[in-house]
């Protein structure tokens, strides 16, 4: 039977392992968002991944909506993922940078010249705040994009992925999940449009589709992988719908010959307790490719999802965090080292390593 250790072809891709390092958001950038000399060391240290999942990066400087977050939207933000890459491929592990625009999840401040934070529709997030450049300010209510502006959006992931390629990536990842702009137009909750855009499942996924379908052309598909979230709550998302929506979703992307879909599927970031949880197995059902799991997993239930057949992939996001040498620990059946404290997985000002950089591999 399959395991965690033994090697997959992701299409042309062949895999040292099926452990995947999960995309989190690590924010330690300067304000101009350009990946740092300090990151290289992180991606290096965690290279033991079969395949490795960039934390969430902005498309666009309206897409930005957290802070010290990396972009692939100028060439010194390009510049500055070479060397990251470069690292990754000497210890024999392949990347993939994951797209990211924000949507409603964001604030003025982040891009104050450019307006509102834009969304499918004019639905602010029901939260109390949000961490912004000026501090914490209430969320805002989003400007609905014009049919004109989608378009634009759709070539800004274009030409992030132009540059993922230039910078020497191995595929890209469309960030479809978490409450970000593509997931708010995947769900109901968040995308009430009445144009083309909106209403129909057809319609709510037109946009993933032209986004898909651009980066296909700078990409080949199979290099190209979507991250969808049918459980989640995060950033005041869950629609009545899901069980229908999201199955719908991965028939859909079965067509495009896809590296993956990545599905968070645990409940460990949140749920959003409107029915059922849907599993890998029901994903399974509609989607024939390469399948990733994702949230809360640990070896044990990780191998089970790969020995049921369930998933191809399982990634790994926290426990990557304090353990940077996981695979081997999975592997010798070494302890793993306790969760740090969530206060400093984003970096304290001045001091961005620790909580970064600065976890031992395991001694014994």
């Amino acid at each position: 039977m399959p395991s965690l250790f033994d090697t997959y072809q992701l299409a042309d891709l062949s895999l040292k392992n099926r452990v995947v390092l999960a995309p989190m958001t690590r924010a330690r950038t300067a304000d101009d968002r350009v990946p740092t000399p300090l990151m290289v060391e992180y991606y290096r240290q965690r290279a033991n991944a079969g395949l490795m999942l960039t934390e969430a990066t902005v498309i666009s400087e309206i897409g930005n909506g957290w802070n010290h977050t990396p972009g692939i939207y100028n060439e010194t933000q390009l510049t500055g993922w070479k060397p990251i890459v470069e690292a990754i491929h000497q210890a024999e592990s392949k990347v993939f940078l994951q797209l990211w625009h924000c949507g409603r999840a964001s604030h003025q401040s982040f891009h104050p010249h450019l307006g509102l934070p834009v969304a499918p529709s004019a639905i602010a997030i029901n939260g109390d705040y949000i961490h912004t450049p000026n501090g914490k300010q209430p969320h805002q209510i989003p400007r609905p994009l014009t049919v004109q502006e989608i378009t634009a959006t759709v070539e800004d992931y274009r030409q992030a992925a132009v540059r993922a390629k230039e910078a020497g990536f191995d595929g890209v990842e469309i960030h479809g999940a978490n409450g970000y702009l593509i997931d708010q137009f995947l769900q109901s909750k968040t995308n009430q449009r009445t144009d083309a855009y909106g209403g129909s499942l057809e319609n709510r996924f037109r946009f993933l589709h032209e986004v898909t379908e651009a980066v296909s052309t700078v990409f080949p598909s199979q290099r190209v992988g979507v991250r969808l979230s049918p459980n989640g709550v995060y950033n005041d998302m869950g629609s009545p719908d899901y069980r229908e929506a999201f199955p719908y979703f991965a028939q859909r992307l079965n067509a495009y010959n896809l590296a993956y879909l990545h599905i968070v599927d645990g409940l460990a970031f949140g749920f959003h307790d409107l029915g059922e949880p849907l599993t890998l197995a029901d994903f399974r059902a509609v989607y024939s490719g390469t399948l990733m799991g994702n949230c809360g997993y640990t070896q044990a239930t990780a191998e089970k999802a790969i020995t049921a057949g369930n998933a191809d992939l399982i990634a790994f996001g926290r426990p990557y965090i304090s353990n940077p040498d996981l695979v081997q620990r999975f592997a010798n059946g070494w302890a793993l080292a306790p969760d740090p404290d969530p206060t400093i997985w984003n970096g304290t000002e001045g001091d961005y390593s620790t909580g970064y950089t600065d976890f031992p591999a395991y001694r014994s």
